[in-house]
């Protein structure tokens, strides 16, 4: 088996290309690998057995912040200069991104400014100002953030952090997929969930850089399926009036991420409603771990018997596990990340 230290040899920490490859994803799993949780490769013979199939569950609910998203944020944090560093961050956002934001820049000792929606949910107010973010809030439009964000940046010269369509986050984001072929080096196929696209486009560059015969798909819901549209026929397909239990899958490809899974993705996979839920409780019962809706993609597209994977090797993408159980509503960002 080829172990992770042996695919990254003497690899150089540099700055992502504006198109992040292979050595720019290393190079991320190297800054960032003494700050982020290298989470568990879980397996459950139930649903291996249910599926004919040796399915590999890579636990980023296990992640700080309980998401994937702490690994591009922390990376991006990291990878500043002092002098970009010194004026802290910003971005807007009511989910896992604001909360790994202000994690990461917590952990660099930096200020993290950032803007939510006047209706966000407590226990994100409470995560974000837990990690030290300083919140700005607005009226609840997309219009009102964008606005919001830029009065801040110009107010304190921080720099903006895009949740998804920037290559650092993608490099970030690809580290998960990293360490799971480091654990399971012969796998046949890997998925993960896909929305804004970052977690995808990693996980392409990593599986296709490392594998190069392995089949890489994204898994949306039926209901929200932009990507599904924009990949099938070669442009950018706006999310317009999602709706789904999945409600991490609801922001539009950006341009980048776009790129980069017209060329490295084999295609984009879509399950029902009634599929995303079976997945969700299939794993809270079977494997006895909580996942948020977005994070049971990948399991609810096998599902759905879209691809043959009998007898194969199945590595997924478990992206996140907030789930506020205290009302039973979902702990995240409804669209933007």
């Amino acid at each position: 088996m080829v172990k992770l230290n042996d695919m990254i040899g003497e690899t150089t920490l540099v700055t992502s290309p504006d198109f992040p490859d292979l050595k720019a994803v290393q190079s991320a799993h190297l800054r960032i690998k003494s700050v982020v949780h290298r989470t568990p490769v879980l397996t459950c013979s139930t649903l291996n057995h249910l599926l004919d199939a040796s399915l590999f569950f890579k636990c980023e609910n296990f992640q700080k912040v309980g998401a994937f998203k702490f690994r591009g944020a922390s990376h991006f944090v990291m990878s500043l200069s002092e002098v970009e560093a010194n004026r802290g961050v910003a971005t807007h956002s009511s989910g896992n991104h604001a909360q790994a934001l202000a994690l990461a820049a917590k952990m660099r000792g930096i200020p993290a400014f950032i803007v939510m929606p006047e209706n966000s949910p407590d226990v994100k107010k409470r995560a974000v100002t837990g990690y030290g973010g300083q919140i700005t809030f607005c009226q609840a439009t997309l219009q009102a953030r964008e606005e919001t964000l830029q009065k801040i940046v110009k107010q304190t010269g921080a720099l903006f952090v895009p949740p998804y369509n920037d290559p650092k986050i993608i490099a970030g984001q690809g580290t998960a997929a990293l360490e799971l072929i480091d654990e399971m080096i012969d796998l046949d196929f890997v998925i993960a969930p896909v929305g804004g696209g970052g977690l995808l486009s990693g996980t392409a560059i990593a599986a296709k850089g490392l594998l190069p015969n392995i089949k890489v798909f994204g898994a949306e819901p039926a209901n929200a399926d932009d990507a599904f549209r924009s990949l099938r026929d070669g442009k950018i397909y706006p999310s317009e009036n999602p709706k789904t239990i999945a409600d991490g899958l609801l922001t539009s490809l950006g341009e980048l991420t776009f790129a980069v899974i017209k060329k490295n993705v084999d295609g984009i996979l879509t399950a029902s409603e009634s599929e995303i839920k079976q997945a969700m409780e299939l794993v809270w019962e079977r494997m006895k771990i909580v996942i948020e809706p977005s994070a049971a993609l990948p399991l609810a597209v096998l599902l759905s018997k879209k691809i043959v994977i009998s007898k194969k090797r199945v590595g997924l993408i478990i992206s996140g596990g907030n789930v506020e159980l205290k009302t039973g509503s979902l702990g995240r960002e409804p669209a933007l990340g």
